[in-house]
């Protein structure tokens, strides 16, 4: 292969339209472009979503909604969901996977103060809230980091 012989790819240049060719070409005289306003002046164009002076329809309609690109990740994790897990000690991200409590795309768990929970458990490399912490040491059991 040599410099002087490379060529771009088949149909990906088209070659530029030849305007001003006399009125039987259907692009002479006005090349297209018809007769006077702002289409047909050079330079003269609208920028896009312009409605000529119109309230554009993207000012018009309300703003709404946020969705976190996060969320699929992070998994909130009830007391009263660990209790049936507690003879599994100790309770881990895997655990919680393999037995459905959480999404198998979760990379992060917190655990959250809701339910009951009356045996002791004891959690490793998960995260806690304050309040359940708390439930947690105060049946037995232990969260480790």
């Amino acid at each position: 292969m040599f410099l002087n012989s490379i060529k771009p790819a088949p149909g990906s240049k088209k070659p530029a339209k030849r305007v001003g060719r006399g009125i039987g070409s259907t692009l002479g005289k006005t090349c297209g472009t018809g007769h006077k306003g702002q289409k047909s002046r050079s330079g003269g164009y609208h920028k896009v979503g312009f409605e000529g002076g119109q309230m554009p329809i993207q000012r018009r309609l309300p703003k709404f909604g946020f969705t976190s690109r996060k969320k699929p990740y992070y998994a909130e994790v009830r007391l009263s969901e660990l209790a049936p897990l507690a003879e599994l000690n100790p309770i881990d991200i895997d655990v919680l996977k393999k037995h459905g409590v959480i999404a198998q795309q979760a990379k992060q768990v917190k655990i959250i103060q809701s339910g009951e929970l009356k045996e002791s458990v004891v959690l490793k490399g998960l995260k806690a809230t304050k309040g359940a912490i708390k439930i947690i040491e105060s049946v037995g059991g232990k969260v480790e980091a």
